[in-house]
This record gives C-alpha cells, structure tokens and sequence, in this order.
C-alpha cells in the first residue's frame, strides 16, 4: 500500500526531531542560553544608564508604577531585596523626582505607599522605547524563521520566571 508507506514515511519524519527533542540536555541548553541573555541583558540595561538611571532603579521604577501606593517591604519582597538595599534606591529615584512617598494609612503612620511621579513616568515610557526599538532592530536582522522561533519561545521563557513556577 503506497498511500500507507508515504503516511508512514511522513510520520517518522516528524518523529525523529520530537525524539531529538526529548534528548536535550537542559544544563547544556542552559549554558549555551545564559551568555546570550546576559549579553542582551546588558544592551539593554545601557539603555537605563544613558537615561540617568541604574537598571536596578529602572526595575523598581517599574514595579512601583505597576502597582502605585505599594510599601516598602511589599516591593522589597517582590524584587528579592534587602530592606536597606531597596530604601537606598528609593531615596535616590526620590531625590530625583521620580518617585514619591505617601502616607497611605492615617492609622497606621509607619506605612508609606510609593507612587511613580510624572518625571517617573515619562522616564519608563522612554526607557521602553528605546528598548524595544533596541530589540526591534535586532530582530529585523532576522531570517522569517529564526524570528519565529523567537516568538515560540518566548511563552516558554515566561514561564521560567514567573512566581507560581
């Protein structure tokens, strides 16, 4: 049966990659995929700096817009840092206008919710850009096929960072 031996035939094609697949080593795709992460990590980053901000308060500035009124030791825990380490950075994107600080509670005087000001705003709006253009750029570069490959991993990248993992 000709029509069987081609189904067949078909089938086995698609087959051996799953196979392959099963045989990834994820150590060794995890030391191919780390410098490559750290290098994009990097350009991208550089951005921040030329904005007048370090990556680090470009991440909190971020966190604090997503989520105005949030407390210290809310985003401290959200950004796996230390209490003093975190305080030192918003004093900063404080003094730089960036970020405000706000009783939230009249009962309780020790809580402080920080919001994102305009100045803040407009630097993550910035900062977005540049880095997606940054991106965008790179990606243009592409051949149809590696770009979709790009865009299949990336659901499976979310999900390496994602907090319920």
């Amino acid at each position: 049966m000709p029509g069987n031996k081609t189904s067949s035939s078909r089938h086995d094609a698609h087959a051996a990659p799953e196979a392959g697949l099963d045989a990834l080593d994820p150590s060794a795709v995890a030391n191919r995929l780390r410098p490559v992460l750290l290098r994009i990590h990097r350009y991208l980053r550089s951005e921040a700096h030329e904005l007048g901000v370090t990556s680090t308060q470009a991440s909190l500035l971020g966190a604090i817009s997503r989520a105005p009124g949030i407390g210290l030791g809310e985003l401290a825990a959200q950004e796996h840092m230390s209490a003093p380490t975190l305080v030192s950075h918003v004093d900063k994107l404080e003094a730089a206008g960036l970020v405000s600080r706000e009783r939230s509670n009249p009962t309780d005087r020790r809580r402080v919710g920080l919001t994102a000001t305009l100045s803040g705003q407009d630097i993550l709006t910035t900062l977005r850009a540049r880095r997606t253009n940054w991106l965008a750029t790179r990606l243009g570069m592409l051949s149809p096929e590696e770009l979709a490959a790009i865009e299949a991993a990336i659901e499976p990248l979310a999900r390496l960072v994602r907090r319920d993992v």
